[in-house]
């Protein structure tokens, strides 16, 4: 019996040893910010440490699995985003922010730089209570640094669904980089960016 047990200790022991540790698995947070053409807004994140995954695609809207075109046309409600995948022991959603901002432009009601329309408005979806209380202190300081020549006009939304966009727009600049390049630079997001906030963000 007392053999018995032990083989009984030591095969539970073994178990223990080689079982995934939950505990020890990173951590990951979700972020949701709309600001214009999804293709620009996953670099800036992207080259953030604790940032794990950037995901084009759409949201705020009413139709369900939304196509590129049907979004682009308008009427679906629908604005292009990217959701940002962290670690928050890497990276806080202060950061994450502080990124979006300045990658913005928070003064256009229209859209965002060369594209207009609702789907190219600028937003920030929030997933819980703290998330907004984080988005309205940074709007709240932006607009009391008076750094801004108008009144910013960037939504805090409640987060909804999320509908990733078709794979070609995944990771776009990445696979396009040259195409990327010119409709950056066609679109004068760089040039307006630079007036805004005095640098163009580096990728």
């Amino acid at each position: 019996m007392h053999v018995l047990r032990l083989a009984v200790v030591a095969c539970l022991l073994a178990l223990a040893a080689t079982a995934p540790s939950f505990a020890q698995a990173p951590a990951r947070a979700v972020a949701v910010f709309a600001g214009g053409c999804f293709w620009c807004m996953e670099p800036p994140f992207d080259k953030l440490d604790g940032v794990t995954a950037t995901i084009s695609g759409y949201t705020g809207g009413h139709q369900a699995n939304p196509t590129y075109e049907q979004v682009s046309t308008g009427g679906t409600g629908h604005l292009e985003a990217v959701r940002v995948e962290y670690d928050p022991a890497r990276v806080s959603y202060e950061k994450l922010l502080e990124v979006f901002w300045r990658n913005i432009d928070p003064l256009d009601a229209h859209g965002q730089f060369c594209d207009k329309g609702e789907q190219y408005l600028s937003a920030i979806f929030v997933a819980d209570d703290q998330q907004r209380a984080a988005a309205e202190a940074s709007k709240a300081a932006l607009e009391r640094s008076g750094k801004l020549p108008g009144p910013i006009v960037t939504r805090i939304l409640p987060a909804g669904a999320f509908y990733p966009a078709e794979d070609y727009h995944q990771d776009y600049y990445r696979k396009n980089p040259l195409k990327y390049s010119y409709y950056r630079w066609g679109c004068g997001r760089d040039a307006r960016l630079e007036r805004l906030w005095g640098t163009v963000p580096q990728e």
